[in-house]
């Protein structure tokens, strides 16, 4: 159609503009003139809502003495002079009170306060993403951070929740050095006292900051679905890791959490674990969580380097071969473990020539849990005995093969200085975790690559980080499992833990009961038994 055909009214913009202004107008000046209106509307619809809300709450045998008293109340006030006009405007004043606009003022200094806040983060990068050579700078004292930031959010109190920005192209986003520079001033400029996460898109010259939740700290000891020789380490963010687990929380709630899954055995890559921590940050609650766990389906051998007796309620039950705490019960625990992998090797050698399956004692997992082993080494010197990290050789060599599996526990602050510990130690624990409040140059030395995130700024019990071989580093919570003879344990998390443990070990095993306990002789040497015809557990024999 041709536009001269159409009516005058709806081709002349003049005409269509001045009557939105004026509808805008009339809109406006009738808001205005019922603003009043509409405030004790909103008001009187909160006070209605409330006294609905308390009404539900109150119990079935408290109504009726609640409307004697409510219908007594409104007597009085209709009897009294001028008692029901006080009473209006009473109510009207208090609906006006609840209904009044409470956010416009704070919205408005908070946008305020947002502006100023991006303006200071934009020019405080500028000495780090521009250089003079740059003919049209993305950063300048004069440029427009619109340009440079993509997109950004602020939470209710105005303090920034996430931003993406945009970074020239000769920007050295390679270097770890200048990564880390943006980084602590991009965490300094957006508020301590949070843990942020930095995506670096190196493709498109961006960089996505957020903060990150904490994470769960309410998930106690429990029973985890997962798969044979699969450990559950922690849990981490969700999208990290590609699988979630049902957990267990206070009462019957359940919920799923995504799990930082370790696996040992024979199809292991990463088959013996380290983990380094601050005093009191949490690694002997994962070796307690370890314990449990492995002892679903293997034996375990538990020795206390720091002698406090935290593994001490592991005693007597089925699996458990030996819990010691001495230099001599140390030695005597981890010599027999060195035997018992040799005599794993040569049984299971022995099987494959002869064309039989592996025997069922071979095929069992064992478990070596070492906690503070330079504690160990110190006393071991100091009386002239052997370093007990030395006999960890043999186990942490051929345990993959052997089925054994091996877990050092030990305080950073002891294993800052690497002499302390073993060689075999740092070279054949390639899985790490590293717990407590660590600075991220802590974190690069022991799992070898840095956070993806900022260290929070107090960590709870059991927070950290954890990395797989050359896999990346997920931050990571240990699931809350406190020794269940000490004091300040609860009675909900003591009966928890221990039902978890197996039973109490039979009067006559069917097996051999493992290394020799303190009270045993510990100062003897032992001998490995040799294996015959029926391949069985190690006997150890006082010689």
């Amino acid at each position: 159609m041709d536009p001269r055909q159409l009516p005058r009214s709806l081709t002349d913009s003049r005409r269509i503009a001045r009557g939105q202004d004026l509808a805008r107008t009339a809109a406006d000046s009738a808001a205005d003139i019922f603003h009043p209106l509409i405030v004790i509307a909103r008001g009187l619809r909160a006070l209605a809502a409330g006294a609905w809300r308390k009404w539900v709450e109150t119990p079935g045998d408290r109504r009726g003495p609640t409307l004697l008293l409510v219908g007594s109340c409104i007597a009085i006030v209709a009897l009294v002079p001028y008692g029901p006009a006080f009473a209006g405007i009473a109510l009207m004043t208090l609906a006006a009170w609840a209904g009044r606009d409470r956010g416009s003022a704070h919205q408005t200094v908070a946008r305020e306060g947002e502006g100023e806040r991006l303006q200071a983060l934009y020019e405080a990068l500028v000495p780090y993403l521009s250089v003079p050579e740059d003919p049209a700078p993305l950063y300048a004292y004069d440029g427009d951070r619109e340009e440079a930031f993509a997109s950004h959010a602020f939470d209710h109190s105005g303090r920034l929740v996430s931003l993406e920005l945009r970074y020239p192209a000769y920007f050295t986003d390679g270097e770890p050095e200048s990564r880390a520079r943006i980084e602590q001033l991009l965490q300094m400029k957006a508020g301590r006292g949070r843990e942020y996460r930095f995506d670096w898109d190196e493709e498109a010259n961006r960089l996505h900051l957020y903060v990150l939740p904490p994470l769960p700290a309410d998930i106690f000891a429990q029973r985890f679905v997962t798969a044979p020789g699969e450990s559950v380490l922690g849990f981490t963010d969700p999208g990290a890791v590609h699988r979630t687990l049902p957990v267990l929380l206070d009462g019957a709630d359940r919920r799923d959490e995504p799990p930082v899954l370790w696996r040992s055995g024979q199809r292991s890559t990463e088959p013996h674990l380290l983990v380094l921590g601050r005093p009191a940050a949490g690694t002997s609650t994962l070796l307690r969580s370890l314990a449990l766990q492995a002892l679903h389906e293997g034996d375990v051998v538990a020795v206390d380097g720091s002698g406090s007796g935290e593994f001490a309620f592991l005693r007597g039950r089925d699996g458990v071969l030996a819990v010691e705490s001495s230099p001599a019960g140390a030695l005597a625990a981890l010599e027999w473990a060195t035997h018992e992998t040799e005599r794993r090797l040569l049984t299971a050698n022995h099987a494959r020539r002869q064309g039989h399956q592996t025997p069922e004692d071979v095929r069992r997992p064992l478990w070596i849990l070492l906690d503070r082993p330079t504690a160990l080494s110190h006393l071991a010197a100091g009386e002239g005995r052997t370093d007990p990290q030395e006999l960890l050789q043999v186990p942490l060599r051929h345990g993959r093969v052997a089925n054994v599996t091996v877990v050092v526990g030990d305080h950073l602050d002891d294993a800052a200085n690497t002499s302390l510990l073993a060689e075999p130690v740092l070279t054949h624990t390639r899985a790490r975790v590293v717990l407590g409040a660590v600075t991220a140059d802590q974190v690069r030395s022991v799992l070898g690559a840095p956070p993806q995130s900022t260290p929070p700024p107090e960590a709870p019990a059991g927070r950290g980080y954890a990395r797989l071989g050359s896999g990346p580093v997920h931050r990571m919570q240990v699931p809350s499992t406190p020794d269940p003879y000490d004091e300040d344990t609860s009675e909900r998390e003591r009966q928890a833990i221990l039902a978890l443990l197996p039973g109490p070990s039979g009067a006559a095993p069917t097996h051999d009961p493992g290394p020799p306990t303190e009270d045993e002789h510990p100062e003897k040497a032992h001998t490995p038994g040799h294996p015959g015809n029926e391949p069985g557990p190690l006997s150890i024999q006082p010689t």
